[in-house]
């Protein structure tokens, strides 16, 4: 996993002085809520209050002012363009005999760097959110020593009133919260949830303080402790109630509703007024809470609709920028050049078949693959060059996972693809067990046991699907039974293409220069397939193609499954080039099924032992010359300089035809040099897929493609 330190960089302040960092900005905002309802707004209309720049305009308390065209505050300050007066927001409030809000923000805001905070009791807090003190106690807040602070003890209950988790408020602004050790994310409010129901309707919001304030005006609320923290089964608690949610107007609202919305389809969307965050906010500002709150509900929009609309202008956006790419007549080629451009040597039917499969992930099933080879083989870097044409929505990639994190990870799986930078890190029994289940239900369910509150109770996880699994590894095979649920693809480590990556790496650092190309078009082009495109696809000659299948090993039955999605998702990237039938659904032709055939007749046929790898027969063919010149067992060494690779490469080879029944090491004894001898006959190759012409005219197969025109399709 790679950690990113962000560096804070200084803002510019039109109204002088030096940049602030996030602390300062919130501790300036906050004092600026507490001295606007002290300033005069005289005419100054709504886009003015504040305007774009988030400047409020008012009546100069510096001169008897009549107009609020030239007096302006905001977090940086204040100036009067009549007058000439001009200072900080603190200079403000001393004008204005305010300076308690001051010494208040300055004793319970944040300390710069690690965990220190100054102190915040509950008398101060009451004082900050201006809700009686008396009301904040019999929700339960208390003032509390933390670590020899002074912090607010926010208490989080049930429906029943026992109390599940502890969130201590540690300060004004800044790093403002603190869960207590043992403390599991609940909503907050789950206890006021019956009069809710009484009265039908419910709100959302975003933190404590905020509920606290609709409380406070009879109005039922239910606070979410932090935008990325709801989760999909939280829903229940909402049955039977009208969900309002409040999207504060930065990309954190935005994501809070998003998020929320995914999994409480009915909800409606409350916009805060001009110039307000959060409800909090409208309190501080002294806005009628109870009407403000009745005519936002008024003209609440279902979220459904909201996230139609927004959807329906990403896949406009997207189509015009991808537009070209699809109309393109071969998609698969045009991404063998991106990846050319990218820095990728060779392995072009290794990216091809990556990007299909990963296309799949909109399909009910995905279709999984597996990418072996030694060790800096280019394993890795073949796959990071096919995910930067994916938005990063549609895979979750990880270098590795401990044993239940799959269980328990609330990172979104569905319609994506779970990518596993080396396989050794699924050692456990569990993991492996997971992956399995992965593979096979395209989804985790998994039940366990936890303690609650009322003692040890059953709980079932569930990891919403369908999912893809990406994975490399160096070793020879994979647990039997996930190695028969993927397609297992094999890096190329002969002489050639080592001298082709030198030659690359040469070039990179020979002074020639390297443009990185746009992928802009290319994640456009996903983006509108996931929004507005056509997955529905059906195949005329799928009966045809099932008769002339080799039926004779069983896991035939999942891998044909796997063809035929491939076919599908090459269809659906072409669907601008396919006509559709009387259902809407995009018809596959037979230049789909030669595109893909090429890409997996090799692997397929290895899977189901109807052939040998080019690789593989060539290391067994090698120790059988040796092993009939010198009559006796052949070491890796000596295969090694026959076949003129390093000993690693030739060691992985070695253990695949072990593994396969065509080489046997005599030497049983562990940390003993190898002694090769000949095992079972190499098979004769068999047709495990009929060609494409088989099914159509050669013609109709290639037509469509034009990387295909220049060479027979695979036989």
């Amino acid at each position: 996993m790679v950690s990113l330190q962000h560096r804070k960089m200084p803002t510019a302040c039109p109204q002088g002085g030096t940049g602030m960092n996030h602390h300062d900005h919130d501790a300036s905002h906050e004092l600026l809520v507490a001295l606007l309802p002290h300033l005069n707004r005289g005419d100054a209309p709504a886009d003015r209050w504040p305007d774009r720049k988030g400047e409020y305009w008012a009546l100069c308390p510096f001169h008897a002012d009549h107009h609020s065209g030239s007096f302006s505050v905001s977090v940086r300050g204040y100036t009067c363009f009549a007058c000439g007066a001009k200072g900080s927001l603190e200079d403000l409030a001393r004008h204005l005999n305010l300076t308690d809000q001051v010494g208040l923000l300055r004793h319970c805001g944040t300390a710069q760097g690690g965990d220190s905070f100054q102190h915040l009791s509950l008398d101060e807090y009451a004082a900050l959110k201006r809700l009686p003190r008396q009301f904040l106690a019999e929700l339960g807040l208390s003032t509390f020593k933390l670590r020899n602070r002074t912090v607010v003890r926010i208490p989080y209950y049930d429906g029943e009133g026992n109390e599940l988790a502890v969130r201590y408020r540690l300060c004004a602004v800044g790093d403002k919260f603190r869960w207590s050790a043992r403390s599991k994310v609940h909503p907050y409010g789950l206890w006021r949830l019956r009069e809710a129901r009484q009265a039908g309707y419910i709100v959302l919001v975003e933190g404590e303080s905020d509920a606290q304030t609709l409380w406070y005006y009879g109005i039922p609320a239910l606070g979410i402790p932090g935008a990325s923290c709801w989760q999909a089964k939280w829903a229940q608690y909402l049955e039977g109630c009208t969900v309002y949610l409040w999207q504060e107007p930065d990309p954190g609202g935005s994501q809070f509703v998003a998020r929320i919305g995914a999994s409480v389809a009915d909800a409606l969307v409350l916009l805060p007024p001009p110039g307000r965050k959060d409800i909090s906010e409208c309190h501080l500002l002294g806005d009628d809470i109870v009407a403000l709150m009745t005519a936002l509900r008024a003209s609440a929009r279902p979220y459904r609709e909201i996230h139609a609309e927004q959807c329906q202008r990403q896949a406009q956006e997207a189509r015009h920028q991808a537009l070209a790419l699809l109309q393109s007549p071969d998609i698969l080629g045009e991404f063998v050049v991106l990846c050319r451009q990218m820095g990728l040597v060779g392995e072009e039917k290794l990216a091809q078949l990556l990007y299909l499969a990963l296309t799949t992930r909109l399909l009910d099933k995905p279709v999984n693959v597996c990418v072996k080879g030694p060790s800096s083989s280019g394993k890795s870097f073949t796959v990071e060059i096919v995910l930067r044409a994916f938005p990063s929505r549609a895979y979750y990639a990880l270098s590795s996972l401990s044993e239940r994190a799959l269980a328990y990870s609330e990172e979104p799986l569905a319609h994506r693809f779970l990518v596993l930078y080396e396989a050794a890190g699924l050692t456990s029994e569990f993991a492996t067990y997971l992956i399995r289940t992965l593979l096979s239900e395209g989804c985790i369910r998994y039940e366990t046991v936890e303690k609650t509150s009322k003692g040890i109770k059953p709980r079932l996880i569930e990891r919403q699907g369908p999912t893809g699994l990406i994975v490399t590894t160096t070793w020879a095979t994979l647990h039997p039974e996930n190695e028969t649920r993927m397609f297992s693809i094999t890096v190329c480590d002969d002489p050639m293409q080592t001298a082709a990556v030198l030659r690359q790496q040469a070039d990179c650092c020979g002074g020639q220069v390297h443009v990185l190309p746009d992928l802009s078009a290319w994640q456009a082009l996903q983006t509108w397939l996931e929004l507005a495109g056509c997955r529905e696809v059906v195949i005329p000659y799928a009966q045809a193609l099932a008769v002339r299948v080799d039926a004779r090993a069983v896991r035939l039955r999942r891998d044909f499954a796997a063809l035929l999605n491939l076919i599908k998702a090459h269809a659906m990237l072409h669907q601008l080039n396919r006509q559709r039938d009387e259902h809407g659904r995009v018809i596959a032709t037979l230049a789909d099924y030669a595109a893909v055939y090429r890409l997996v007749i090799e692997p397929l046929s290895e899977g189901v032992q109807a052939a040998v790898s080019r690789v593989t027969r060539e290391t067994v063919e090698a120790v059988e010359a040796l092993y009939r010149m010198n009559g006796k067992p052949v070491s890796l060494a000596q295969l090694a300089e026959r076949l003129g690779l390093d000993k690693s490469a030739v060691g992985r080879r070695v253990r695949v035809a072990i593994v396969e029944g065509y080489l046997v090491n005599q030497e049983t004894r562990e940390r003993q040099p190898m002694q090769l001898v000949p095992g079972e006959l190499l098979p004769a190759e068999q047709a495990v897929l009929p060609p494409p012409e088989v099914l159509g005219p050669p013609d109709e197969c290639r037509e469509a493609i034009p990387s295909l025109r220049s060479a027979a399709v695979p036989q």
